[in-house]
């Protein structure tokens, strides 16, 4: 049986905020948020389309979740700061791909990445 893999992301809205959020399929997830069904943060037009620019893969919701929270409770400079850390370009360029990390126990990057290509 294949392991769900559970991912914290970030989105850059078009109103250029960022949403922090958890899913286990990002494809699925940005595609909902385009849409308008994703969350109420990014239902409004103002705030759409939105563009994944960052995600981490967990072991566990448990994790992914907590990621998320702790994304949430910071600053905008601070979210700045952490984005760039982790590999996202500033100014953020809304073709540039999504930086994909993984927390992963077992799994090397190369294999997620490969899981993720078609995202």
């Amino acid at each position: 049986m294949e392991k769900i893999v559970s991912y914290f992301y970030v989105l850059y809205c078009k109103d250029t905020s960022f949403y922090g959020g958890y899913t286990v399929d990002l494809a699925r997830r940005e595609k909902e948020h385009n849409t308008g069904v994703g969350a109420k943060y990014t239902k409004p037009e103002m705030r759409r389309p939105v563009k994944m620019i960052y995600a981490q893969a967990f072991d566990t919701r448990s994790q992914a979740t907590k990621a998320e929270y702790a994304f949430k409770k910071k600053s905008r400079k601070k979210k700045e700061e952490f984005l760039k850390i982790k590999g996202v370009k500033f100014p953020i360029n809304l073709s540039q791909t999504c930086v994909v990390a993984s927390r992963l126990k077992n799994v090397k990057e190369a294999e997620l990445n490969e899981k993720s290509k078609e995202f």
